[in-house]
Parts: C-alpha cells; structure tokens; sequence
C-alpha cells in the first residue's frame, strides 16, 4: 500500500510535533510543511531536505492527500475550511475552535463534504485514559463519584489565549470521553496576574445530570509540574499520573462500605483499604497513536474517534465556562439542559 502523503501546516511550538511524528510513520509519507515564520521554515528546510517547505497554504494543500492544522487557533476555523473545501482529510489540533459557532461551521462544512475531520485531544488516544475508559464502562470503579486534574506548571505563557483555552480542551475532553456523557452546568474561576484579561490560573467545574462533578485546575503560574487525574468511585479509584516515566496508572482498592445490617450509624460506614493493583500499559506515544489512526480515517479504514462532533461538544464547553469566567464564578447551564 502507498504511503499517505500527509501534510502539515504550523511548524511552531506543538507543530514541530507533528511534524515529527509524521516524518516516522511508516505508513505515511511528511509531503509538505507550510510555515509563516522564515526561521522556522529554515529550521524545516534543514532537519527536513527531501520536503517541500512552503508558506503557501495553498502549494501545501495540493500536495498533500490529507492535512494536520497545527496553527494558532485563531486561524484553524479558516485552515480546516478551506482543506475541507479540497476534500482533503483533516486533523485540527486543539482547541477545534474559538466558539461554538465556528466549531459547528467545520462540522458542517465536514458533513457536507463527506471529509472525514478529526480533533487533535490527545488524550483520547492515550493507553492510560483508554484503560480508564474500560474500567469506567465495564464498572469496575463502581459507581463514579467525582474526578479531578491538574494541569500545572511553571510557564509556557502564551500571549493569545488563556489557561481555560490552552489547558482545558484535555481535561473537558478526557472527562466526557470517560463519562460518555455531557455537563449539564459549568462553572470557571480564574485570575490574571501576568498579563491583563488572559486568565493564568482557571479553577473549572463540571456538573453532570449522573452526580459526578469533575474539577480541573489548570495554570502556567506554579512551582509544580503536574498532569495527573484522579477517578474516585463507590467500588475502586484510580490515579492517572502522566509525569510518572513508569507505572503511570494506578488503581486503589479502597472505599468506604455500607454493611446490609447495622446497629448503629457509627457501624453504617466502614473504611475499606485493599490492594493497589498497577496494569502493565503500552508506552506508545499517544501522538503517534492518534496520527496512526489519521492515516486510518482518511483511508476509510476507520470512523474518526475525536470527530467533529466530540470538537464542538468540547467547544460548547469551553464558551461556556469562558461566560462564567466573566462573571466571576457564576454556573452556567450548557444547551439542551
């Protein structure tokens, strides 16, 4: 079989990525790297000599079969759009993009087209956050309770967007994909202490008609550098820390339990402490996984898993705790709810 000749436009911070994984592939060809900065585009020119090294997004859409949007998200609606309207297969990193409006526009625009699109939430294609996945749905952990993550550290600062729309799109997506279900209230509170109205710390809270409530804390202003998750449930809970280099996954036998027959309240509860049980899990590269599964779709092989209609739910999300975030804390029910 001939090698999918990918393309990729954005070559910047998360671009060079992509970039990257592509050029490894075997079952895909790096065609083309479209990139506004010249530095950068020298940068491309000289790790890689056998591709075509553009600023021309449209020299790059007409070499490519297929196209990764690795850009500023300001620029993926226009991007994804315009390679939509090529009939080229589209992966658009994330955030999908910067209102429900302009997230359903693509879907759209994809669905009419029959262009399969896919969203860059990474991890949805992690080992880790699928195995949590199976013990969610398989019930394992038992009922879901609640679940947070961290999403610290000390920097990148970024000029264009805040900690809500740089960090969130992982922790929003991990949860619905967890729960296979969507929030029906959220709530978002943040502070902007480096540069004016762009939120460094955003404290975000999700409520869902089920009972959970996920919390994410999200900021590039911390001594710490943490990405970790914790799944707490009636039977089991689990702690995915993805800064581990081993053992990233780890599941706890603990809870508290309810006796069928007590005399007294006192006796109704009792704190359970059991095993900590550490799955072995593949240490495959979720970004090569999740370009390997690009190539899939774009090939019919597979239907996209973090489709377009997982980018607007994601989206809706977001614009939803950007409103709560401007007033100060206030939930905000999300459509349909």
């Amino acid at each position: 079989m001939n090698r999918l000749r990918l393309g990729v436009i954005g070559a910047g911070a998360w671009g060079r990525n992509h970039v990257r994984t592509v050029a490894n592939l075997p079952e895909a060809k790096l065609a083309v790297i479209c990139e506004s900065d010249p530095a950068i585009r020298k940068q491309m020119q000289h790790a890689y000599p056998g591709v075509l090294v553009t600023d021309s997004v449209d020299q790059a859409l007409a070499a490519a079969e297929a196209i990764v949007v690795a850009t500023p998200a300001r620029s993926h609606t226009d991007l994804a759009l315009r390679s939509i309207s090529r009939g080229l297969p589209t992966l658009v990193e994330k955030p999908f993009a910067l209102s429900v409006a302009d997230a359903e526009r693509i879907a759209e625009a994809a669905t009419v087209a029959g262009v399969p699109v896919l969203v860059g939430h990474l991890l949805e294609y992690h080992p880790v956050v699928n195995r949590l996945r199976e013990l969610v749905g398989n019930g394992d952990l038992g009922q879901i309770y609640y679940l947070y993550s961290q999403r610290v550290n000390l920097g990148q600062v970024r000029p264009d967007e805040n900690a809500l729309w740089s960090f969130g799109p992982h922790d929003i997506s991990v949860a619905l994909y967890l729960l296979g279900e969507t929030p029906i209230r959220v709530a978002a509170q943040g502070r902007s202490y480096l540069q004016p109205g762009i939120e460094d710390v955003v404290f975000l809270t999700l409520t869902f008609g089920s009972g959970t409530v996920a919390h994410a804390q999200m900021s590039w202003l911390d001594p710490h550098k943490a990405r970790r998750l914790t799944v707490v449930g009636s039977r089991q809970m689990a702690v995915f820390d993805d800064m581990a280099p081993r053992e990233k996954l780890r599941i706890y036998d603990k809870g508290i339990d309810r006796p069928p027959e007590y005399r007294s309240y006192g006796e109704s509860l009792a704190i359970r402490e059991g095993d900590i049980f550490i799955p072995k899990l593949s240490n495959a590269e979720p970004l090569a996984l999740e370009l390997q599964h690009f190539v899939r779709v774009a090939r019919g092989e597979e239907a996209p898993r973090s489709d377009v209609a997982d980018g607007v739910r994601v989206v809706r999300v977001l614009e939803a705790a950007s409103r709560s975030l401007s007033a100060n804390g206030i939930p905000v029910p999300l459509e349909g709810h």
